[in-house]
């Protein structure tokens, strides 16, 4: 017989009211995710999921060490505007995003949790400009990891044959090891249901070479949403990311919930 599910007090959407009062938090996380397609094989839901699974496995470890920190239930929405063309892109604009994160930080302040982390699945999130909006104006400290830039852009090559940008080897290979009944592949053979995720350039060789920057149609940018060849993607090669995220993520938690905010915080 199954055992019972039992509360992770790392999780607010489990935990209840019982312990959150007899045991205050000192840092939150906040998961951001996004509804889009990811090429074809891949679900709307995929930033979300990995925004969960890795914001969960990030915490369980950091609390487990100590760490006085919870995770919020992951928004499942994000900035879309450039995959408009593609159906069910459920877009939020950059505007409305960061005034739902700034009421969310309200609230953190209004119940003394002063410590926050965004961990943003999404690469159509720039939250950046928001931090900055932000500081000064409210007791919350606030930090960003882009858990797919910054946060393992130096392991990246070390893991993954392909570099990509979207649904492509790194993402697949997550799914793959965390939401696998998702990924849809051919029953007969098991490859991925995916193309090849070849991307289109552009007509100006400065944006080509990345010397001027522009918001990209995603829809004449790749062929079904993909940018990133998934097909030598592989369960192993998520699981060996998701262990550098926790090791990195987890250790700065622990650091987070243990730092004492004076006049000369984060310094």
């Amino acid at each position: 017989m199954a055992a019972e599910p039992v509360m992770r007090p790392w999780i607010l959407s489990e935990t209840n009211y019982a312990h959150v009062k007899e045991n205050p938090y000192e840092v939150a996380v906040l998961p951001m995710g996004a509804t889009e397609p990811h090429n074809l094989h891949l679900p709307y839901g995929t930033d979300t999921y990995e925004a969960d699974a890795i914001g969960s496995r990030v915490c369980e470890a950091a609390y487990q060490r100590g760490a006085k920190v919870v995770m919020l239930p992951p928004i499942p929405y994000g900035t879309e505007t450039n995959q408009s063309e593609f159906p069910l892109s459920m877009n939020v604009n950059p505007s409305t995003l960061g005034q739902i994160i700034a009421d969310l930080v309200d609230s953190l302040a209004n119940h003394g949790v002063h410590k926050l982390l965004i961990l943003n699945s999404h690469g159509g999130n720039d939250f950046k400009p928001l931090l900055r909006e932000l500081h000064g104006s409210t007791p919350v400290q606030i930090f960003l990891a882009d858990w797919f830039r910054g946060t393992s852009a130096d392991v990246k090559a070390e893991l993954f044959e392909n570099p990509d940008d979207h649904a492509g080897e790194m993402e697949t290979s997550l799914a793959l090891a965390y939401f696998p009944q998702f990924v849809s592949r051919d029953p007969e053979t098991d490859a991925l249901h995916a193309d090849e995720g070849a991307t289109n350039a552009t007509r100006f060789a400065a944006v080509n070479s990345g010397w001027v920057s522009i918001t990209r149609p995603w829809h004449l940018l790749t062929t079904n949403s993909g940018s990133g060849n998934p097909h030598q993607a592989s369960a192993e090669k998520g699981e060996k990311l998701m262990q550098v995220l926790v090791e990195r993520l987890s250790q700065f938690l622990v650091e987070l919930s243990e730092a004492k905010l004076d006049d000369q915080f984060p310094f």
